[in-house]
Formats: structure tokens, sequence, C-alpha cells
């Protein structure tokens, strides 16, 4: 149990099967309290409304109160989420939710409390009902077609804030596909989205992105700093500075590695994540000093170390900094030595507990950090290999989608679920490892999860574009087939010049000594030096 919550005077139980099976004896609904470690707003509600007596010993008394981690137990997150964190769930003793909400203060909570009694002991277990995402079960099919990223684009184009940058007209979100996915499509959209988040999102002081700004205009920031995020932004900034050469993207990487390689380097690998704090945020450098810096989780999570990893690495492949590429690796090497087993990803490890093993995110984030490793330094192939076909044997169904993790757990996380965004990530590493190994059934899978979302593509918006990315690079593949090992001149050059929906082939099935354009299975340009590289690649 976290600090927080112990805290409070509330009896939180742990999530599992024993708390459920203690509710169902004891004929009461459950009181699910979702948080995370770095949501101030989280400890927050522990601090006021969880520590109020009256409403404790109502809990207590009235409930089976459960806490859950929601970064350790993503399925839970996907399944009971209500919109953010906290989240205040009651369910039946299977776990089916009869309300919910978000933050609640003392007078709010004890208003649900007694209109959650009053349900319970009308209704029973026929109060719980089964959320939608999972009663509807399959996502709806199609087919992959130019007109996927036709519609993005018009997306961007629609969406676009003209006046403060980013998309949307109310809190804005960085959302780091998105820029990459305007990068070649809308690059000025792209640019002045970065501008925006240069100056209102990153911490000047010591490095590293904040989560999002709660006002159009990127005012009001919330402070919490999440390694994923960070890294997709790493990623963002890398790639608009191989695009335009500006040296202040750059900068802004390489301030964030180095946030990223001090504050959240736990010795082994990333941490987690740091808690938001409003009034340190406010202090100076001198101030900053002689304070105490907010918390961090430094819980080494698989899946935002796969995407941190192969962010760094990118960073190492348009920069040439060492120091990047040297964290990716250990990062990565420890992931694989202390979570992975024969290509199954467990999702943390610490003293006292073990995570789940399996999950969708897990598989795909650390397959897309083994992917990148192998373009770059020309390793990881043997384990991104046993990672990929795990993941295809494990969880992906007979629609093509792949199912975010087993089939089994407590409360809902036995009904199957089939995450957009993350079956974007695994098809979007499984085209690179097509590509790396010469091996079509990769793509061919990757096609068909994609293809399983299709009949939704007229639906999304800009907060998936990633999704219109991978669609592109599906139908119009690109690929730079080298004759020459990783670190040689020619390989160094062929990762600045390619695009990056573009693959990196070192060690490749071409002569020696020699790079390969190839689009759609064609050679479009052959190359011996860097500079004709460089040439056909723009001419292709």
């Amino acid at each position: 149990m976290d600090d927080s919550a112990a805290r409070t005077n509330v009896e939180w139980r742990e999530w599992g099967e024993d708390a459920l099976a203690v509710a169902d004896r004891a004929g009461k609904p459950v009181l699910l309290s979702l948080s995370a470690p770095w949501c101030a707003h989280c400890h927050e509600m522990d601090a006021t409304t969880y520590t109020e007596p009256r409403i404790a010993a109502n809990v207590n008394d009235g409930f089976v109160p459960v806490r859950v981690d929601v970064d350790r137990h993503p399925r839970v997150r996907e399944r009971y989420n209500m919109g953010g964190f906290p989240s205040t769930v009651f369910c039946t003793p299977d776990g089916e939710i009869i309300t919910g909400a978000g933050y609640l203060g003392v007078d709010g909570f004890r208003g649900i409390l007694d209109t959650v009694r009053e349900k319970w002991d009308a209704e029973g277990e026929s109060a719980g009902r089964v959320p939608r995402s999972l009663r509807d079960g399959q996502p709806p099919g199609g087919d992959v077609v130019p007109r996927i990223e036709e519609h993005m684009v018009e997306q961007l184009l629609g969406a676009f804030d003209e006046e403060f940058g980013g998309w949307g007209s109310d809190a804005k979100f960085p959302f780091p596909r998105t820029v990459e996915f305007a990068l070649v499509r809308a690059r000025d959209q792209a640019t002045r989205t970065l501008e925006a988040i240069q100056t209102h999102l990153l911490d000047t002081y010591e490095g590293g992105f904040y989560r999002f700004a709660s006002n159009r205009d990127w005012a009001q920031p919330h402070r919490e700093k999440l390694l994923d995020e960070n890294a997709g932004l790493v990623r963002a900034f890398a790639r608009a500075y191989r695009y335009t050469g500006e040296e202040s993207y750059r900068d802004t990487a390489a301030q964030t590695v180095e946030y990223l390689t001090t504050t959240l380097w736990t010795g082994d690998a990333f941490a987690a994540s740091q808690v938001g704090d409003d009034e340190y945020a406010g202090l100076g450098p001198t101030e900053r000093e002689d304070a105490d810096a907010p918390h961090v989780d430094e819980t080494v999570l698989a899946d935002r170390n796969g995407l941190a990893a192969g962010a760094l690495l990118g960073f190492h492949a348009y920069t040439d900094d060492e120091r990047a590429r040297r964290y990716a690796e250990r990062a990565l090497d420890h992931v694989l030595d202390d979570l992975v087993d024969d290509g199954v990803v467990t999702h943390y490890r610490t003293a006292d507990e073990v995570g789940t093993t399996g999950l969708l995110l897990d598989q795909a984030r650390v397959l897309e950090g083994l992917t990148t490793g192998w373009q770059v330094t020309g390793e990881y192939g043997e384990a991104a290999r046993a990672v990929a076909d795990e993941t295809i044997d494990r969880l992906r169904t007979d629609t093509g989608a792949f199912r975010d993790g087993p089939t089994e757990g407590p409360g809902l996380c036995d009904q199957p679920l089939y995450p957009l965004d993350t079956n974007v990530e695994l098809a979007d590493a499984l085209i690179d490892i097509a590509a790396l190994t010469g091996e079509d059934r990769y793509r061919e899978v990757a096609e068909d999860a994609v293809a399983a979302f299709a009949g939704a593509a007229e639906r999304m918006g800009v907060e998936v574009a990633g999704y219109a990315a991978v669609a592109s690079r599906l139908l119009a593949p690109r690929a730079f087939r080298l004759g020459t090992p990783a670190g040689s001149d020619l390989h160094r050059a062929a990762l600045r010049i390619a695009d990056h929906e573009a693959v990196v082939v070192p060690d490749a099935d071409v002569p020696e000594g020699v790079a390969h354009v190839v689009e759609d299975g064609e050679r479009v340009g052959r190359a011996e030096t860097p500079d004709e590289l460089a040439s056909v690649a723009t001419d292709a």
C-alpha cells in the first residue's frame, strides 16, 4: 500500500480476488479508489476526504475499500477509469460498476455514499453494469485505404488552434505522436505546437515536461512528469530537429534526456514518474536547492522503459549523443534481464511484488524499443523476434486485433479489451521487424491489426493520428537496406537521412558496402557513399 493511502483513516485492501471475495461474503459493495503515485489530486483526496473520521468510518463499515495503483495495474485502469485520476468507483463484489466519479471533496463524497447505499439496498448485485467498451466486444473492421490518412489530415486542419498552437479548444495535451504525423503532413502545425510545448510545459530549471495544460492557451500546467510522456516528447523533438535542423529542438530533447538520466534514473533503468507540485515548480533555481524535490516513483515499468530506450536511441541516431545511447542500452538490458522471459514481458518487479505478465502494453512498447535498438545498434534482433512472436501467439484474436492481456483476473479483468492506441504501437513495431527480418508475415499481422479498427477510421480524431501514420506505412513501406554494419559511415548517414516512418536495416541482404532505398518492395535507389545516399533518397 502506498504511503498516501496508509496515512488515511480508511482500511484499504489491495486489488485482487481476495478483496472481492470479502465483499461477497459480507454482502457489501466495493469502493474502488484508482490512484497514481504522480497524481497531486489523488494525494489531496487522501489528505482530506479519506482522512475525515466520519467518512472513513462510513466507508469501513458499509463498503470494502480497495486501492489500486493505476500505473502498476493498467488493465484495471482501462476498465474502471472515470475520466482521470483519482477515479472513485463503486462496484458489486463481482466487479461490475454501480457508479463512479473523479475527485470528490467531503460533501460530495457524503452524497455519493448515501446514493450508492440506497441503490445497493434496493437492487443488490443487479445494480452493477459492464461498461459499453467491454460489452460491445470486437472493434469495427474494414480495409486499410489511403482515405484513412486523408481523413486524419482533415482532422488536423479542422482541430488546429491557430492562435495558441496545439489541437482543440479546451485543455491542451502535447500529443507527441500527432506532432510526428504532422511533421511530414502539416509541418507548420507541428512546429508551432512544439514551440508552445517548449514555452509552457518544459521545466526549464530541471528538465522534463509537465503532463498537460488546463487551458486552451497552455496556462495552468499539471506539473506531474511521467516517463512515457517525456519519452514521447524526446522522440518528437528529436524528429523535429531531423526535419528542420532547428537547434532549439535538439537542445530541448537533450535537456529532457538529462532529466531522464538523472532525476528518473534508478541505477538500473528509468523510474516511472515524478509527482506534480505547484509550489515547488514556482520556486527559482536557488530556492529549489534548499527545498525537497517532488517524490519520484522508482518502479521500473517495462512499457515505459521500452519507450524511453527507443526515444533515446532515436535521439542518438540524429545527434551521436553517446550518453543517450549508453543509458538506453542499460535500460533495455535491465528490462531484458529482469522483466523478459522467452519473449514474455512482466510489467514490473519489486522486492515485494511481481506485476502481471503478457500485457499488450508491455509487449508492444518493449518491442518498439528493441526494434529501434536493432536499427541503431545492430543488436537486439533475437530478443525482438521472441517478443514479437510471443505477442502474436498469446494476444492476437480472430479479427486480427490484439486484446490487452490475458482473459482472466479479478472483476472485469476477465473481459477482453482491444485498445486502439496499443494495437497501433504494436503494429508500428511489427512493420519495423518485418523490414528488419525480411519476413512479410509480421507486416501481414500488422495490417490485420490496423484493418480491425478501420471501420471506425472516419470517427477518429487527432489524438489517435498514430493510427493513420501506421496505415500510411502499410500502404507505402519504405526501407534503407545497408550492406554495412551498424556504426559504419553509410549506416550513420542512413539514420539521419531516412524519414522517421522508414526502416533502416543494417547488415541487410544487399551487396557489401552498398545501400538500397526500397519502396513497396522495389528498389528505387542505390548508393555507396553518404553523399550518394542523400542524393538518391531525395530523388526517390
